[in-house]
């Protein structure tokens, strides 16, 4: 019954951080164990109890200083020195800059946005086809999760208990590999599509968008080189990456005024806010399925089909895509973890990077894939290209990220080796 009213809110739209938090007072009352109600609040508050989890506003802040203070379309300019030349240079280019905002950004569902706007109208003046355009730019929002800071890697080592800035380097490799196999789609794409040519920029523009993609290049550099030398924990690298951009923005490009600070501050704590609701009331949730001692039930189901760890993770990521088309990522991480990660180290001997990376990077497919599809909305308002146009041009990225995942579950070196 309580599954019923979890679909049930669920198909009514209901926020999703409110269906879990509703379906987790159903249960305590159908129960009839209403002395849970008073911990109810204590669990609340427990799952948000974590200094890391500060690491997710003060991402997302960087990201919106970024955007604000045109570090954005320089890191773009950089991006055309490297790429810009080749056949079908502008769709490298966004794959490139998309790799760059990845190490910055932390979140799939912004980066989309703010490379929609920044990408697709100048692919489609050189003769791309817009949900062509559309489609690279959504399937470059999937490098965000994965690429460090990343904010499920950010969750997940709240969750698992691991160090944040160890899933972090976790990343880099299998962010490396998925980045070689898009930018191998784009080649075969270009085969059939017959992208127009791209131009190298002159010596003097190559002069100028280094000279001012500099500074902007200092961000990604300030969080990976802080948390590769261990000079800062992410939580610390995202503050300085923000005040970085605030500096860099207001007294080096001159783009960004003191005047939108209010602005960026009052979509940060909403963006952030209802992220760490989702949390809270995740939490909460989770707390209902530990008590229901499904993680022990899903064990014993799980070792009878197989054990094989490589088929165990192959199963888990059939599972996570099923779930990631109709849950927030966040959520479903939240839900999952508890329940499958005790059974991929005690029975599995699965370790727990190889574990976190393959899930998270399954989970934001679901951002891209119907019927949800955050991301597909996403780049399909900001570009005016039907959602299902999109999804049919992003099914070859889609296949590369599938590709990416069954070697990630495969040979757990491809992730542990920088550790």
């Amino acid at each position: 019954m309580t599954f019923a009213v979890f679909l049930l809110l669920l198909f009514m739209a209901v926020p999703i951080s409110l269906v879990l938090a509703l379906t987790a007072l159903w249960y305590i009352n159908a129960s009839g164990n209403t002395v849970l109600f008073d911990s109810y609040p204590q669990q609340l508050f427990s799952a948000i109890e974590s200094y890391g989890l500060l690491a997710i506003p003060l991402f997302m802040l960087a990201g919106e200083l970024m955007n604000e203070g045109g570090l954005t379309s320089r890191l773009i300019n950089v991006a055309r020195i490297m790429v810009g030349g080749f056949k079908g240079g502008l769709a490298y280019i966004n794959l490139v800059a998309n790799m760059m905002m990845a190490a910055i950004m932390g979140s799939a569902a912004s980066q989309i946005a703010i490379m929609s706007r920044a990408m697709v109208p100048a692919m489609e003046r050189e003769g791309y086809d817009k949900s062509y355009a559309a489609a690279i730019t959504a399937a470059g929002g999937l490098l965000s999760p994965i690429i460090p800071p990343s904010m499920l890697f950010v969750l997940f080592g709240v969750l698992a208990q691991v160090p944040i800035s160890e899933m972090f380097i976790a990343g880099i490799i299998p962010g490396l590999i998925m980045a070689f196999l898009f930018i191998l789609t784009i080649s075969l794409m270009g085969l059939v599509y017959q992208y127009p040519r791209g131009e190298w920029p002159s010596r003097e523009q190559v002069k100028e968008y280094l000279l001012m993609g500099l500074p902007a290049g200092l961000i990604p550099m300030i969080i990976i080189g802080g948390i590769l030398t261990g000079l800062a924990t992410p939580t610390e690298s995202a503050a300085l990456a923000s005040l970085g951009a605030l500096l860099i923005g207001k007294y080096v490009y001159k783009d960004l005024q003191y005047s939108h600070l209010f602005e960026i501050l009052k979509r940060t704590a909403f963006n952030s806010g209802m992220v760490i609701m989702l949390i809270a009331a995740a939490g909460v949730f989770g707390w209902v399925i530990v008590f229901e001692k499904i993680p022990q039930n899903a064990s014993v189901w799980i070792a009878a089909q197989t054990s094989d760890p490589f088929m165990f993770l192959l199963m888990v990521v059939g599972i996570l895509l099923l779930v990631g088309m109709i849950i927030d990522g966040i959520a479903a991480l939240i839900l999952v973890v508890p329940i499958l990660l005790p059974i991929a180290q005690a029975q599995f001997g699965i370790n727990p990077y190889q574990f976190g990376v393959v899930v998270c990077l399954t989970l934001v497919l679901g951002l891209l894939t119907p019927p949800v599809g955050a991301g597909l909305f996403i780049a399909s308002s900001m570009t005016g290209c039907p959602p299902l146009k999109i999804f049919r041009a992003l099914m070859p990225f889609l296949v590369a990220t599938l590709v990416t995942l069954v070697l990630l579950s495969w040979k757990s070196e491809l992730v542990t080796l920088l550790l």
